[in-house]
């Protein structure tokens, strides 16, 4: 008898998924306090430089590079002492490091890009994709979580980034992931897809909200679908997951099974809300459809829901 709890494609979905390229060896349980200082000293270590959302991206023969090494990032002010140590690749240290000098102030041969257009362009390789998705993710927690939440003293980053620590009470802050359900409600003949009011023109997606405390997967994805669609649900099955770095949320991927057909959509948070047939989402994928609808674009983990119930016939 086969035991199938195991039993998956060679390349898990989440593999497939936008910043899931990162293949730094994080060392977690040898992070120190002074990690960061030592890292500083190997002349290996490479930097990521970042500042208010952006990737500072050196102009190279082959597009843009995204790596530093410490000499060549003393023009940039950065916060050494804000550095958070990502952790090992073959070629070393990696750090994510704040720069103080603004983009308007970059050299010519460096540009200031946001992570998102980063990520949307490809400008950079899938590792390096991931490693900014985590370095951005560390440096927006440090910067919204710089004082005690308990005394409201200012808080001291310790092991490398991956701990603050309060002086005056004690008590250890960690590191933040916000949780989001994203979910395809789907049968055999058609899905259910959405549209925000801050999506791009005639692109619909999956529904998505964020998980509450003491909430399972599952009952997020169910209530949210009945709050944002009036669709009820029945089995939920998880697909994939996705690190998204806006600022420092996960987005755990699901399909849903629908109860009922009949759509009563909250247009507080929607613009739209409807089924579509397959046939008609092969079109959007395709960018074919007759009337310009899309789907989020293909490192989007709603992109591969999509295209997994697609391909599923």
């Amino acid at each position: 008898m086969s035991f199938r709890l195991f039993d998956a494609p060679l390349r898990e979905p989440s593999q497939f998924v936008g910043f899931a390229g990162n293949t730094i060896d994080r060392q977690s349980e040898n992070r120190a306090d002074d990690s960061v200082d030592k890292a500083l000293a190997d002349p290996t270590t490479r930097l990521l430089l970042m500042n208010g959302g952006r990737l500072y991206l050196k102009l190279a023969d082959s597009g843009f590079d995204p790596w530093y090494r410490v000499a060549e990032s003393q023009p940039f002010q950065l916060s050494f002492d804000q550095g958070v140590l990502l952790g090992f690749s073959e070629q070393g240290p990696v750090l994510a490091v704040m720069a103080g000098v603004d983009a308007e102030q970059l050299p010519e041969t460096v540009k200031a890009i946001d992570y998102r257009s980063v990520y949307m362009q490809g400008l950079i390789d899938e590792a390096a994709a991931g490693a900014m998705a985590q370095g951005a993710a560390l440096l927006a927690w440090h910067a919204s979580h710089r004082f005690c939440s308990k005394c409201g003293t200012q808080s001291q980053m310790r092991a490398g980034g991956y701990k603050r620590h309060c002086p005056n009470c004690g008590t250890e802050h960690f590191p933040r992931t916000d949780p989001v359900a994203i979910m395809l409600t789907a049968t055999r003949e058609k899905c259910l897809l959405g549209r925000g009011r801050h999506f791009a023109p005639g692109m619909y997606s999956a529904l998505a909200g964020f998980i509450e405390p003491g909430e399972t997967i599952e009952a997020a994805v169910r209530r949210e679908t009945l709050e944002e669609a009036g669709i009820r649900l029945g089995r939920v099955v998880y697909h994939a997951s996705q690190p998204w770095p806006f600022p420092y949320s996960l987005m755990i991927g699901c399909f849903g099974e629908p109860l009922n057909e009949d759509i009563q959509a909250d247009l507080n948070e929607l613009e739209d809300c409807r089924w579509f047939l397959r046939d008609e989402v092969r079109l959007m994928l395709a960018r074919e459809h007759p009337g310009n609808l899309v789907t989020p674009p293909k490192g989007a983990i709603a992109h591969h829901l999509i295209r997994a119930w697609v391909d599923n016939e």
